[in-house]
């Protein structure tokens, strides 16, 4: 790489202008977080920054200043900040009713359900309403559990599906697993990852021998029988990792010679954001008996979703199970906003056109700086891996940390994730431009140069 770089691209002109803030300055606000705010709760920077407003992919502090964000609050917002179309749709909704729960009808929640029955595949039709990603992973095995009569679950080494009591069980990402009791038939298979596998041999190869480690583990681990397998189409948190498209197919096969549910937990993958398909389950050729989603179906209201087949979802009839939040018309609204824009805007479509050129951006970084140990991901979640030599592939954790924080001074925000923390998460707004894009490669060129020194 050269010692002197050109000039940096400018950030894309955005007709957009922040209202003037008005409110507790950041000090006052940092200062009040300390004092009364769980301290559990993080922030991502050194000196954290204030977000006061957001318009589709930017994001504005107090000062007015404009980021790009890359990290869409994990993969929350799909259409954008503030999409005029939803927050029109959930203002008026909000103005006419705020709250009705599911004892009584409303038409939002039907609509959406059926709205969701036509973006599946055949059978997955019956849907129920819940808050979050965690709740529906939640509901999605307390399902498959009644259904099937069996207990024990698998999900996979270096997944995150939640931080409930129970979704955390499922959880064996190290930094959100939590000693929690009453666990117990929670299983955790061999991650078909073929960058941090401990087995050999091609990337299809490995995916072939993770599946059979769920046979060992059904065969020697719980009573011969499971109620069902939990998995990521691309794990989020464990740093955009997946294994051959074969591994699916071997995995689901598995599953249901053992009388187990298959569970597609498309909380980050779903609803287009892959690019090539609008499920995450959709790029191996599987189809599961359980979908669970989150995050990019609200926009950022608080809404999830489980949708299956009507069989399973008539096993739940055997307990009386109620959400009071679950299903709430305005939730429902921004919902039905969302595939409604998903759709009107070509998000899909934008997603696996902006996202080829981020990849072929990111992956001509990867030439020039040894810093950057692969590449990896699908239209709009990606994942830029970073170690301090290509062979052994050690962490570089210390840098990773450095590249956020150049980023953030030339106005990208960025995630990190991966079991080491080495790995820079990319999951934008779907409706992020190709001007985006080449802005968010030149300042990664630069922090990454940088971090090198």
């Amino acid at each position: 790489m050269t010692d002197v770089m050109p000039p940096p691209l400018a950030m894309p002109a955005f007709s957009h202008a922040p209202r003037p803030y008005q409110g507790p300055s950041r000090e006052e606000v940092l200062a009040l977080r300390k004092r009364y705010v769980n301290p559990a709760l993080f922030t991502l920077y050194r000196d954290p920054i204030m977000i006061v407003e957001g318009k589709m992919q930017y994001l504005f502090d107090e000062t007015g200043r404009r980021y790009l964000d890359l990290f869409a609050g994990i993969v929350t917002v799909s259409c954008g900040h503030c999409h005029p179309k939803v927050l029109q749709r959930v203002q008026a909704q909000a103005a006419a009713l705020q709250h009705a729960t599911t004892i009584y009808l409303h038409p939002n929640l039907p609509l959406l359900a059926q709205k969701l029955a036509s973006k599946m595949p055949a059978g997955l039709d019956v849907t129920y309403f819940v808050n979050s990603g965690s709740e529906a992973n939640d509901l999605a095995v307390t399902m498959a559990r009644l259904f099937t009569g069996n207990t024990d679950v698998i999900a996979l080494r270096n997944a995150y599906h939640g931080g409930s009591p129970s979704a955390v069980g499922l959880t064996s990402h190290h930094t959100w697993k939590h000693p929690l009791p009453g666990q117990a038939g929670i299983h955790h298979a061999l991650s078909p990852d073929p960058a941090t596998s401990p087995l050999s041999g091609t990337a299809e190869e490995i995916a072939s021998k993770s599946a059979a480690d769920i046979r060992q583990l059904i065969r020697y681990s719980t009573p011969g029988r499971i109620a069902a397998f939990i998995a990521e189409p691309i794990q989020g948190v464990g740093g955009v990792t997946r294994g051959a498209p074969n591994y699916f197919r071997d995995a689901y096969s598995i599953v249901r010679e053992y009388g187990g549910l298959c569970i597609a937990d498309e909380v980050q993958t779903g609803f287009g954001r892959t690019g090539e398909h609008y499920w995450g389950f959709q790029n191996y050729g599987v189809v599961p008996d359980i979908v669970t989603m989150a995050k990019g179906i609200g926009n950022g209201a608080p809404l999830a979703a489980v949708t299956t087949r009507k069989e399973v979802a008539e096993a739940l009839t055997s307990r009386i199970h109620f959400n009071t939040f679950g299903g709430n018309p305005v939730s429902m609204a921004a919902g039905l906003a969302v595939l409604e824009v998903i759709d009107e805007d070509g998000l899909q479509e934008n997603a696996r056109q902006v996202g080829a050129r981020l990849l072929q951006g990111l992956r001509r970084l990867q030439k020039h700086h040894p810093l950057v140990g692969e590449v990896r991901g699908m239209g709009l979640m990606l994942g830029v891996e970073l170690v301090t030599d290509r062979k052994t592939r050690v962490p570089a954790g210390p840098q990773t940390l450095e590249v956020l924080e150049a980023a953030r001074e030339m106005g990208v925000l960025l995630g990190k994730g991966g079991l080491d923390g080495n790995v820079l998460r990319i999951k934008p707004p779907m409706c992020i431009t190709l001007e985006d894009a080449d802005f968010a490669v030149d300042v990664l060129d630069r922090a990454l140069a940088r971090a090198d020194r």
